[in-house]
């Protein structure tokens, strides 16, 4: 079997998500033990909360032995280049993950080990995309209100790497997309584009929420801030005001509409705590839905199907 990496969604075909999906739907036990006395190289060169314990449950739950290592403890292409990691760690390990700050470094690493008939990479966060972020919304959202195919799902805030996973899924499963993001933080128009190409029912930017967000089924939020940019804090709020998720916002969308964030939350700035923590919040089933979401990924990429 050709060895499969996980580090876009758009990697993907529609029908081959939709069997990401089906595994993670499933319980632990129906998904057997591919990685039965194997192990599972984890490599942080960001820390986090959410995607180690749900990946080295993951693992677990398929049999295997996770292996945490930061990122310093490796050094890549600082120590050694990430060529040599991959040729070792793939003779350690059945599967390697890694979350990165240069998506670059994850596509060296899937060239290497394609080229050397290795094992496969999976992205766990990277500048570019968050896979399994978009794979437990999904989860998420279909467990609020069914299929995405012709819903409307509403992204507020900075177009980054969440934002785009989640929209090469929801475009994949047929969605209605919208963004509203600041002057200068939106997607390209080209981004648009490919998400139509991929299967959105539509695909729009809007530089005022309200706009994205009528008539939205889920209304999806991120930090104004991510990892790395702390220095641009100041700025970055006054770009973002008005782009703060709150009640008088989400009356706005659909009546039975879901609220959604990847977590860290800040409230107060892009969400408020009336609708962080209000009847509409689906936060918390959305950060525990990274546990099957991680199974289902782990599962495909080792060759299992429902």
């Amino acid at each position: 079997m050709t060895t499969r990496h996980l580090l876009d969604i758009a990697d993907f075909t529609a029908g081959e998500i939709r069997q990401i999906l089906d595994l993670a739907a499933k319980p632990p036990a129906a998904l057997g033990r591919p990685l039965e006395g194997k192990g599972a190289a984890l490599i942080f060169e960001k820390p986090s909360n959410r995607t180690r314990h749900s990946m080295e449950m993951a693992v677990f739950h398929l049999g295997g032995h996770p292996v945490y290592t930061r990122g310093e403890e490796v050094g890549i292409d600082v120590r050694e280049p990430a060529d040599d990691i991959v040729k070792i760690l793939q003779g350690y390990h059945h599967v390697i993950a890694a979350r990165v700050f240069q998506h670059s470094l994850l596509e060296r690493m899937a060239a290497v080990a394609t080229a050397t008939e290795g094992v496969p990479i999976v992205n766990m966060l990277s500048d570019h995309s968050h896979p399994l972020q978009a794979l437990a919304d999904t989860l998420t959202m279909e467990a609020a209100f069914g299929p995405l195919a012709g819903r409307r799902i509403a992204w507020v805030g900075d177009y980054n790497n969440v934002a785009r996973s989640l929209g090469e899924i929801g475009a994949l499963l047929g969605a209605h997309l919208a963004f509203a993001c600041p002057d200068g933080f939106g997607p390209d128009p080209g981004e648009l584009e490919r998400f139509v190409v991929l299967g959105a029912a539509s695909a729009e930017y809007h530089v005022k929420a309200v706009e994205a967000v009528a008539g939205a089924d889920a209304v999806h939020a991120d930090t104004w801030v991510s990892m790395g940019q702390e220095d641009e804090k100041a700025a970055r709020v006054q770009a973002f005001e008005g782009f703060t998720v709150d009640e008088a916002l989400m009356s706005a969308a659909a009546p039975s509409a879901v609220f959604m964030h990847c977590m860290p939350a800040y409230r107060g700035l892009e969400v408020t705590a009336e609708v962080m923590d209000g009847p509409q919040s689906r936060v918390f089933q959305q950060g525990h839905a990274r546990l099957p979401a991680a199974r289902g990924a782990l599962a495909f990429v080792l060759g299992v199907r429902p």
